[in-house]
């Protein structure tokens, strides 16, 4: 294992890192990351729960139901920064070159929800159809304007409504209002970078007021940033650790995956997690709101029965009825692979007594991003979201696997972790530390090799219960380009 010098370990120590955790994980850049080995597709009939109209309002029933006694939490990964929503403005800026892209920009400068701040960057009375383009973008995403392009997408006009505009931020406010509230209150955390957190509160302290009167609710808002000790050593091509000109050890963010720490430090029963981008108007918020609260009514009923089947097993766990019973559950509902068709207490326990997540999945458009598979590890095969980083494409059995693929998650989960004695799952011991990725970066002029965590959705909740539930193209409104603002 990789040794460090005691400089080395004096200033890991002082940024919160734990120089043998830094080690191990160091070695898998000389070892590399194991292919996820695909056992098939997850499809509608074998995997993917396609529900009838019947069971999502049973299932709508049963969270309204719920709701008003549990803690709810809206959690929203909103660190980014939105410089690559941006590229082919930067491009442009760079070269020059009026490409279509930039026509249709210029074309529609007024369908952006931005345009009103745009136009306060130029004398009053400016008619921006005869700025040059040049300055226009400019002063969108440079630090002479509104600085978009350094901004988190968290704090970005994205929408129009008729006498105002709203941040990405603002409409998770409504959002949570609508699907994600603990009776007349709603629990929101997000995950910010430590520079833009200022910007976050102050947004929120002026805007929470008016949603807060409009729902009749109160938010209860939270923060965190990445934690630092999650962080990872950046590699030379050489696979040497990487140093600064001052010689000192170079740390990059872990990905987010990293924010399963984070995630594990809520104290709620049920999490909805969703991305900032992801958002839509409130006039077309219906789909989402539904399909929301079917997944969290599903979400609740299947820890509720797992918990008491817990219960009775640690209560009585000889009672062979009782076992073919929690077996039969477990197959059926959570789409567990026993090992065999009688499994022994033990691997029972094992395989039903920890988080469950239900994850919405999509079908598949074209769309990149990961997507529900059966995979095999060892003798066990589980469902799991797989990214297309962690698929051998030169095997060609498992390309072909990828290929035939129906659906891909948008990262739409709600999460439960409370075990049936009221106490959370420890989420970090569910982690599969062999699903991170490597990426070639540079930093300064010079090459490295970047390491990134188990991601958030598929290696760091590699060891949950994962459900896949088929919800509609129209849940699904992530904002990756400023032109995916222009979507009506």
């Amino acid at each position: 294992m990789l040794q460090f010098s005691e400089q080395d370990n004096k200033a890991m120590l002082q940024r919160g890192s734990d120089p043998q955790w830094v080690a191990r994980q160091f070695t898998f850049f000389k070892e590399g990351f194991p292919y996820a080995q695909l056992d098939r597709i997850a499809t509608i009939e074998d995997g993917i729960e396609r529900l009838t109209e019947e069971e999502k309002k049973e299932y709508i029933t049963y969270y309204d139901q719920q709701a008003p006694h549990i803690k709810i939490e809206k959690f929203v990964p909103a660190s980014g920064a939105a410089s690559r929503m941006f590229k082919a403005l930067f491009d442009f800026l760079e070269t020059g070159k009026m490409t279509d892209q930039i026509q249709l920009f210029l074309d529609e400068l007024d369908r952006f929800a931005f345009y009103e701040d745009l136009k306060k960057c130029f004398p009053e009375g400016t008619d921006l159809k005869k700025i040059a383009p040049q300055l226009i973008v400019e002063k969108l995403v440079t630090d002479s304007g509104l600085n978009y392009g350094a901004l988190p997408k968290g704090v970005l006009q994205f929408h129009i409504y008729p006498d105002h505009q709203r941040t990405a931020i603002e409409e998770h406010l409504v959002e949570a209002a609508q699907y994600a509230a603990s009776g007349k209150d709603a629990y929101i955390h997000f995950t910010v970078s430590p520079n833009h957190l200022e910007r976050f509160k102050e947004l929120i302290e002026e805007k929470k007021g008016i949603y807060e009167k409009r729902f009749d609710i109160t938010y209860h808002i939270s923060y965190s940033i990445q934690d630092p000790k999650t962080d990872t050593l950046a590699a030379n091509p050489d696979l040497t650790p990487f140093r600064d000109a001052e010689g000192q050890l170079l740390f990059r963010p872990g990905g987010h995956g990293a924010l399963i720490h984070n995630l594990n430090n809520l104290d709620a029963d049920l999490v909805f997690v969703k991305n900032i981008d992801n958002v839509t108007t409130e006039e077309q918020l219906q789909p989402t709101t539904d399909y929301k609260k079917v997944c969290a009514g599903l979400a609740l009923q299947l820890r509720n029965q797992t918990n008491e089947y817990l219960k009775r097993l640690a209560q009585t766990p000889d009672d062979p009825g009782l076992i073919k019973e929690v077996t039969d559950f477990g197959s059926k509902r959570l789409h567990i692979a026993w090992s065999h068709s009688s499994p022994p207490l033990i691997e029972i326990l094992k395989k039903i007594d920890k988080p469950i997540r239900v994850c919405g999945m999509v079908k598949n458009e074209g769309e990149p991003g990961g997507g529900p598979f059966w995979v095999r590890k060892g003798n066990e095969v589980s469902c799991q979201i797989v990214e297309t980083s962690q698929i051998d494409k030169n095997n060609p059995q498992q390309h072909e696997i990828l290929q035939q693929a129906t659906h891909f998650n948008p990262v739409d989960m709600i999460c439960c972790w409370k075990n049936y004695e009221g106490k959370p799952y420890d989420l970090l011991q569910y982690v599969d530390e062999n699903t991170g990725f490597i990426s070639d970066k540079s930093y300064e002029g010079a090459t490295l090799k970047a390491m990134e965590l188990p991601g958030l959705w598929n290696g760091a909740m590699a060891h949950w219960i994962t459900l896949f539930v088929e919800v509609p193209l129209a849940t699904f409104n992530p904002v990756k380009t400023v032109f995916d603002l222009l979507r009506d």
